[in-house]
């Protein structure tokens, strides 16, 4: 695999496990079934409150947030193999035969892999614009939560 291919897919691992880590303290874990708006403007106020956002920093995070969501829906329409769009159905599919499908694992790789390629240039840059806007104290704040694998803002912070 191309090297910048490499780099781009664990940039986008890393910036998953934030926004999964910025999920789960938003309520997530609790059974989350609201609408995808209602819940962005939850884990904006959560994580603001937090990290003590002013709203300019606010805006910030809720373009951030509606990127990941975008890429989330991407990631989830994307592919085709017995599934249409649920990425469970899809992985299962491949093993609903006596062999694995190869061809449609690679084809499902290579759909995921594009959408991801597609994608996180947006992502990313939300995700800088957020980050470069905070303060010292504030970046620390979501690299000590980062630290503890995206646990719990609570705790130390």
């Amino acid at each position: 695999m191309k090297h910048w291919i490499k780099r781009t897919l664990f940039g986008f691992a890393g910036l998953a496990v934030v926004a999964g880590s910025i999920a789960g303290c938003a309520g997530h874990r609790h059974g989350w079934g609201g609408d995808s708006a209602e819940f962005r403007t939850k884990m904006v106020e959560r994580v603001g409150s937090k990290l003590e956002l002013d709203a300019a920093q606010k805006q910030k995070l809720t373009v951030l947030a509606e990127k990941l969501q975008a890429q989330r829906q991407a990631m989830r329409g994307a592919g085709g193999a017995g599934g249409a769009g649920d990425p469970r159905s899809q992985f299962k599919a491949l093993f609903a035969g006596n062999t694995l499908d190869q061809t449609g694992a690679a084809r499902l790789i290579e759909e995921k892999t594009a959408v991801v390629r597609t994608g996180s240039p947006e992502v990313i840059a939300a995700a800088a614009d957020f980050f470069d806007h905070l303060n010292a104290a504030q970046q620390q704040k979501v690299r000590d939560f980062m630290d503890r694998g995206g646990r719990r803002w609570n705790r130390h912070g």
